[in-house]
């Protein structure tokens, strides 16, 4: 058994032996730790084993080195005699080179000399390639420089761009140019510092300018407006051709489009820089431009200096518009032309409301026209500023009715409400060429003769149309249609009539110097007036040749205008008939207490009689319901007072003389309605404005108390239009008069019971009147 570990344990060194030796060095620690992972002692015997192994190796290299030691000694020997020959040949080269290094050493210096000429033939050609790389560089920056100096920016840019991308990079290891490149960004800033300069002082100029270029483009768009209007009437087939305006020539633009170009060079961030430092002082100045002088609605020169300056700036607009590459847009355009339409209407709209002067209403619209159409030409959208003409026109409209008005008082201030006398032909015709006149039975008559009317209405005449050409004036170039215009004149002309002539109608019927004859010739102005409307028709189409007949067109008013005034003339007429009689009724001076009656009417009443003759003869040329309505109102009122003068409270005693007295002057009053004073009442007509003081009185003068009881409320009473209560009033009066009555007197001697009958009646005249109260 122990034999058998034996040989295992040997079999194992052997191998641990051949691995060591095949192994590499470095893997051999789990070799030799096998060694000791084995049995107790293995160790000893594997180093044994080891030492054997070593001495059978060192026997092997012996033997190899016994072998080889012979070849070893002969190859010394060979090489001993090979060295008497090495040191030979030696010597003979030393010897050779020696003699070389004497032959060759003039040869070297020229060599030398010719390698030196080389290296500086080498570094000339070498400088001067150089150089010509650099001359190029250095003759930009020259030149660069003297752009510079000459403010010649934009060529400028250009040579440093070329400087920066094509001469700089070819030498850019020399010092020189690093310089150069580094003082590139520094000139580029001050360029741009100038550019920016420039557009400020662009902007300024513009701004002073902008007065200036809109004013030469007005005069422009006038005279080409002026030249179209020329050519349509020559050429009624050619149409309104806008006008082209045009910047030429060294403007103030220029500075801006060198500022862009020097923008456009810097970079996409400085061009948006420009862009938007541009647009925002655009707008800014824009709000100056729009903001008006606080008196500018005093003269046509305020006006025209403000629109001088919009046209300018926005014509500068259109220009960088459309002679740029994106500094503007159309839609920038656009809004700030929407901006300023909106501001400029609100301050027309505002001035020109305190505009009292049509004239100078009239130049603004022209000035508008003007403006509309210059930026028109432009594309500028222009519609809201022609409907703002329609409102300005109404404003224009109301400030001629007011000029008119006071034309038209004037007129009637001066007149002297008398026919027009005409001495000749000549001054028949020269009424009749201002106003329609036409009447066979006056054109028969000789000279002198007397037209109908004042010579206010001829004034008038003329000055309607005068209205009507003032108010056309407002209307052309408005480009509207004939039909339009056609209703524009109608309805300012109806306003003129309705309004204003009607008002001032009104208020001259109203004047306390207008007497009756003066209100009889305004109803004879009115009525000829009225005639003469159709003629203003005929007038209004022969200017826009609308027919009247077209379904839209609007008619003159004239006719219900001085139907209207002569209504309030009549109503006039009556009122001061009626205060003309109160002035007489007031003269009245009765006793009321007169025992009898002075026998003949009183002085008063028959002035007053004749005072209604002569204005009734005046009457005569006043159309006929006219003369008769005023004699009718005229004998009713007179006829009120006389029954409220009897009637009156602070009349507290009235005697029968006094009755009498009272009868004898209606009796007048009756005599002169039977006269028939104004022609055209039928029978008694005009007599029945005094039948209730009548009645009244013929009950009292023949005391016939019986038949008044008797046929109270019957259809057929003789006193049918005597009221108890008036009776009882007038009774009452009489009655405390008694005492100083001689015939009452005679009554209390003669006869108590006809006392006692007056007692009777007044009881029962005061039973009529408590019946009446408690039935109303």
């Amino acid at each position: 058994m122990a034999d058998n570990e034996s040989v295992e344990c040997i079999t194992e060194h052997e191998r641990i032996l051949q691995e060591i030796e095949s192994t590499d060095t470095a893997c051999v620690g789990p070799t030799l730790r096998s060694v000791y992972d084995d049995q107790p002692n293995a160790h000893k015997r594997f180093m044994e084993k080891l030492e054997v192994r070593i001495r059978n190796h060192d026997r092997e290299i012996e033997k190899m080195c016994n072998f080889h030691h012979q070849g070893f000694v002969d190859a010394i020997t060979e090489l001993l005699k090979v060295r008497a020959d090495a040191e030979k040949l030696m010597g003979q080269v030393t010897d050779t080179n020696r003699r070389l290094q004497d032959a060759g050493r003039e040869v070297t210096a020229q060599t030398e000399e010719v390698i030196r000429c080389r290296i500086q033939q080498r570094n000339m050609t070498t400088t001067v390639e150089r150089l010509q790389l650099c001359i190029p560089v250095l003759e930009m920056y020259s030149k660069l420089k003297e752009q510079l100096e000459s403010k010649r920016y934009y060529a400028a840019l250009k040579t440093m761009e070329q400087l920066e991308k094509v001469y700089i990079p070819r030498v850019s290891r020399y010092r020189f140019c690093q310089i150069m490149a580094e003082n590139l960004p520094k000139l580029r800033e001050d360029i741009k510092d100038i550019s920016m300069s420039d557009l400020k002082d662009f902007l300024e100029s513009i701004r002073k300018h902008s007065d200036k270029i809109g004013e030469t483009a007005m005069k422009q768009a006038q005279q080409h407006r002026t030249f179209n209007s020329v050519v349509q009437k020559h050429d009624s087939g050619m149409g309104y051709t806008k006008p082209v305006y045009s910047l030429n020539g060294r403007t103030p633009t220029q500075p801006l489009f060198h500022s862009l170009y020097f923008f456009i060079l810097f970079g996409p961030g400085d061009r948006e820089t420009f862009e938007n430092y541009y647009r925002k002082q655009r707008k800014k100045q824009a709000r100056l431009v729009l903001q008006p002088q606080s008196n500018m609605q005093e003269t046509v020169e305020g006006y025209r200096r403000y629109f001088n300056q919009i046209v300018g700036f926005f014509l500068v607009e259109d220009h960088v518009l459309h002679s740029t590459q994106g500094l503007l847009t159309r839609a920038f355009t656009d809004e700030l032309w929407n901006m300023a339409l909106s501001k400029i209407t609100a301050v027309l709209r505002t001035h020109s409301s305190y505009c009292s002067d049509p004239d100078l209403v009239l130049q603004l619209k022209n000035l508008i026209v003007i403006f509309a159409d210059t930026l028109q030409g432009y594309g500028y959208p222009v519609n809201r500023l022609f409907d703002l003409l329609f409102e300005i026109r109404d404003q224009y409209n109301e400030t001629l009715l007011k000029k008119w008005a006071l034309v038209f008082r004037e007129i009637f201030e001066l007149d002297n409400y008398s026919p027009i006398p005409v001495e000749t032909e000549e001054e028949y015709k020269s009424v009749v060429s201002r106003f329609p006149f036409h009447d066979a039975e006056i054109e028969k008559q000789d000279f002198p003769k007397k037209l109908p009317m004042s010579q206010s209405v001829p004034q008038i005449y003329v000055q309607v149309k005068e209205f009507i050409y003032a108010s056309l004036k407002f209307s052309e170039s408005l480009h509207r249609s004939w039909t339009e215009i056609d209703d524009m004149l109608r309805k300012s002309t109806n306003l003129l009539l309705t309004r204003t002539l009607s008002g001032c109608l009104q208020h001259l019927t109203k004047k306390p110097h207008i007497g009756l004859t003066e209100l009889v010739q305004i109803i004879i102005n009115t009525t000829h007036l009225e005639q003469a409307c159709k003629y203003l028709e005929d007038f209004i189409t022969n200017i826009t040749n609308v027919s009247p007949e077209t379904v839209h067109t609007t008619r003159l008013y004239g006719l219900s205008t001085f139907k209207d005034a002569r209504h309030a003339a009549e109503g006039e007429i009556y009122t001061k008939l009626n205060q003309k009689i109160d002035e007489f009724i007031q003269l009245a001076d009765y006793d009321w207490g007169m025992p009898e009656s002075d026998g003949q009417a009183s002085g008063y009443l028959m002035d007053l009689i004749n005072f209604l003759r002569s204005t009734f003869q005046v009457f005569t040329h006043l159309p006929g319901k006219v003369a008769q309505t005023a004699c009718m109102s005229a004998c009713k009122h007179l006829s009120t007072s006389l029954m409220q003068m009897v009637l009156d409270s602070e009349l507290k005693q009235i005697s029968m003389g006094a009755v009498q007295q009272f009868n004898l002057d209606v009796i007048q009053c009756e005599l002169f309605a039977s006269s028939e004073p104004v022609p055209g009442f039928q029978g008694d007509t005009l007599q029945l404005a005094f039948i209730d003081l009548r009645q009244l009185l013929d009950l009292f003068m023949v005391w016939d108390w019986s038949t008044y009881l008797a046929d109270y409320g019957q259809p057929t009473s003789k006193y049918l239009r005597v009221n108890p209560s008036t009776a009882l009033a007038l009774l009452e009066k009489m009655k405390d008069t008694s005492k100083k009555n001689t015939i009452f007197s005679q009554f209390r001697k003669n006869d108590r019971d006809k006392q006692k009958l007056i007692e009777t009646v007044v009881k029962q005249l005061r039973s009529l009147v408590n019946g009446m109260s408690q039935h109303s």
